[in-house]
Formats: C-alpha cells, sequence, structure tokens
C-alpha cells in the first residue's frame, strides 16, 4: 500500500484514507440517532458559518450604533459581548440566533429537547474564544458543542 493512501491526500483527510481501507465511519449525527437528510440532522458546516457570520455582522452594527457611538476600532470588543448575550438569550429561549433562523438551523440537546440556560451560556462563552469551535468530533460538532451537550441541526 502506498503511504498516500494510508495517510489520505490533504484534500480528503485521514477520515477518507479510513473509508477506503473498509472502515465503516457511518454517516454525521448516527452515533446521536439523528437522521442522515433532513429536518432533524446534523447541520452542514456552510450554514453554521453563514449563520455565525450573520449574528457577528449583526453584533458589529449593535456595537457600532449603539454601544460605541460611531468607534469603528472599540465595536470589535463590545462585538464580542453583544454576541455572548444575543447567544445566550436566543439560543436559550427559542433554540436559534437570528442567522442560525435565516439557515433553517436550531441548537438543541443532545436528547432533542431544548437547551437549558446553563448550558447555553457554557456553550456561548466557549463560541466566543473561538478555539474549541475549531476542534471538531466525527459528527461535526465543535467542542463547545460537545462539552454542552448540544447539537446543531437543520430545522
Amino acid at each position: 500500500m502506498d503511504n498516500r493512501q494510508a495517510i489520505g491526500s490533504w484534500l480528503s483527510g485521514p477520515g477518507e484514507a479510513v473509508k477506503q481501507m473498509g472502515a465503516d465511519t457511518g454517516y454525521r449525527g448516527e452515533r446521536l440517532g439523528l437522521p442522515e437528510h433532513g429536518p432533524g440532522a446534523v447541520a452542514p458546516l456552510g450554514r453554521r458559518f453563514g449563520a455565525l457570520f450573520v449574528d457577528w455582522a449583526l453584533c458589529m452594527l449593535i456595537a457600532y450604533g449603539l454601544l460605541t457611538g460611531g468607534d469603528a476600532q472599540a465595536s470589535g470588543n463590545w462585538a464580542l459581548g453583544v454576541l455572548l448575550v444575543l447567544s445566550v438569550l436566543t439560543v436559550g429561549t427559542i433554540g436559534s440566533t437570528p442567522g442560525k433562523r435565516l439557515f433553517g438551523l436550531r441548537v438543541v440537546a443532545e436528547n432533542g429537547d431544548r437547551l437549558g440556560f446553563g448550558r447555553t451560556f457554557v456553550r456561548s462563552v466557549l463560541l466566543c474564544l473561538a478555539i474549541p469551535a475549531l476542534v471538531w468530533d466525527r459528527d461535526g460538532r465543535g467542542l463547545h458543542d460537545r462539552l454542552a451537550r448540544a447539537v446543531q441541526v437543520r430545522l
């Protein structure tokens, strides 16, 4: 076997090499009992990034217009606080931020119930730290979702 086959190319990643060697890793969300496609399936990465972009733009607009009085340099710091408050309030009550709602996503507990405020707060703080959101598991969940025992699903 060629080493490139065992390691996987930089385009396909090591998961593809595992599949080529015959291992069945299943689909994203299978271990959580979620469907493979349609409503309730694990949200795709592109939609999640799109939702985060919309939420960040909204928070920057709020910080720029309401909190800093038009000071563009201070808006970024304030926007992070606004993102934390926005995420805790909206995910804790209706299950999705404005960006997630726009992209057809919501955040639920692993068992499908609504996420409580404590777990929503932990998830939101870790999301604002950014690093946990960049570390994913096999189901496509970020570390912030794993620690909060949450999953982002399609509506």
